[in-house]
């Protein structure tokens, strides 16, 4: 089977909260890979980008007139989203860790797997 096949195939398969868990694991694994190599500051200037854009897309996504999540759900993705664009800029000032915008990421990616997360087991 050619990549585009298989690409075309898991894009019908997939469901949008399996798209964003897989997005999130993508994003996650950078920011894990960059901090396990040691880089602070600026040098995650790529991990921490691309993490802030999915949050932003996240958000910007809640906010959309017909958007049929609960609206308590989405005002809290919104917020989080707001929380991990001001908390990026503090990490790549060197200010913060990587840390609680991976374990951000983890809870989340758990929720939308449907896995209890780790403050609730």
């Amino acid at each position: 089977m050619s990549l585009s096949a298989y690409q075309r195939a898991r894009t019908l398969a997939e469901t949008p909260r399996s798209t964003e868990a897989r997005l999130l694991r993508q994003v996650t694994g950078e920011m894990i890979a960059a901090r396990d190599a040691g880089l602070t500051g600026v040098p995650l200037t790529p991990s921490l980008f691309r993490n802030r854009e999915v949050w932003n897309a996240f958000a910007d996504d809640c906010a959309t007139k017909g958007n049929r999540l609960p609206t308590e759900l989405r005002a809290s993705i919104v917020s989080l989203g707001l929380w991990v664009d001001r908390f990026t800029s503090d990490v790549a000032a060197g200010r913060e860790t990587l840390e609680p915008l991976i374990e951000v990421n983890r809870s989340v990616i758990e929720g939308l797997e449907g896995m209890p997360t780790a403050a609730a087991a």
